[in-house]
């Protein structure tokens, strides 16, 4: 089975063909990777806690017991029914593992894989997609255009419409995870209950904190190649105590916003009509800056950008190294990138 495209992922999620036997869910952003997981799982057993349908494994299982797979995939269940086998943390070296599993599959079990930020041409991924009894799903943090009906549909699942100054707001700071958007939404749901829609003030007390200027201030800098103004903005939200993981989410955001801008004027759209497209729109104090920004640019660049924002996310989760100083590091990476771009 070919790659799963995303505009076709829920459809087969929730009605997954049952001539597959597996399915590997992979890629940078984890929280999608455990969402999309669980909601294959639950077509099969709704509970994801029941020890009798469900064989939790991770690689190093597998890895120094390869039969395990195997043996997991043909058991049967003591009170019936069809069970799972999830395999968590999946990486490129169980590739000939699973290779050999679904040439040959055994029992009737389906198998569920959480791989990491793997490239679609890595040795894990490509066996899935030759194969004609699996799927490969891989998973991308939500853009700034389809950010907007997660939190939708979310909030409505809890009763909620928001205001459309609100989901924008909203928009703004959310994104990169999508297993962190929906812990956010859902501090908003129950902030606002007993209401029927979510107010920008709401989401103001809920997500906003006075970090944001600050933040903002950092990006900026980092994308104009000024050094020693990002060295101080930084300064500044460690003494106030900012996530870096928020900085992170933003600086995604805001090279997102980049790259749609300079996709517009290839287009043929005019600067100011690209900016007046944003959405949340950018704030009127930050124009000259981000104008600034879209000429130093190009697209493969700010691409480059938002990989490494994505490789020091992974950093930050994966290693003992200080967040903030990976996240430092990261921005004086993209800020010498922009002073690269600028004497182009």
């Amino acid at each position: 089975m070919t790659e799963i495209k995303s505009n076709g992922v829920e459809r087969v999620l929730a009605h997954f063909p049952k001539e597959m036997v597996a399915a590997l869910i992979y890629g940078p952003d984890q929280g999608l990777v455990r969402e999309r997981a669980e909601k294959l799982i639950k077509t099969v057993v709704p509970d994801l806690k029941d020890p009798f349908l469900i064989a939790d494994l991770d690689d190093s299982v597998l890895a120094s017991d390869p039969a395990r797979l195997f043996d997991e995939a043909a058991a049967i269940s003591m009170l019936g029914g069809r069970r799972v086998v999830r395999v968590r943390g999946a990486g490129n070296s169980l590739a000939k593992l699973f290779e050999r599993f679904l040439d040959d599959p055994a029992g009737d079990a389906l198998v569920v894989v959480e791989g990491g930020d793997l490239a679609k041409s890595a040795a894990l991924p490509k066996v899935f997609l030759n194969a004609d009894n699996a799927a490969a799903i891989a998973c991308y943090g939500d853009t700034m255009r389809d950010l907007p009906d997660v939190i939708r549909d979310s909030l409505r699942a809890e009763g909620l419409t928001i205001a459309p100054d609100a989901l924008e707001d909203a928009a703004s700071r959310l994104g990169s995870d999508r297993g962190v958007t929906r812990r956010e939404i859902e501090k908003l749901a129950l902030y606002a209950r007993g209401q029927k829609q979510v107010a920008l003030e709401d989401v103001r007390a809920v997500l906003g904190d006075e970090a944001e200027a600050r933040a903002d201030e950092a990006l900026d800098s980092a994308g104009q190649g000024d050094l020693k103004a990002l060295d101080l903005a930084l300064e500044r939200l460690w003494v106030a105590g900012t996530s870096p993981a928020q900085i992170i989410r933003m600086g995604l955001s805001h090279f997102q916003k980049l790259a749609l801008t300079k996709s517009d004027l290839d287009k043929g759209d005019t600067l100011d009509g690209a900016i007046r497209k944003l959405r949340p729109p950018l704030h009127f104090m930050r124009t000259a800056s981000f104008k600034q920004q879209v000429n130093i640019w190009d697209t493969q660049r700010l691409l480059d950008a938002c990989d490494l924002l994505l490789e020091t996310e992974a950093l930050t989760r994966t290693t003992a190294v200080p967040a903030e100083t990976v996240t430092a590091r990261a921005l004086f990476n993209i800020a010498a990138m922009a002073r690269a771009g600028a004497r182009r």
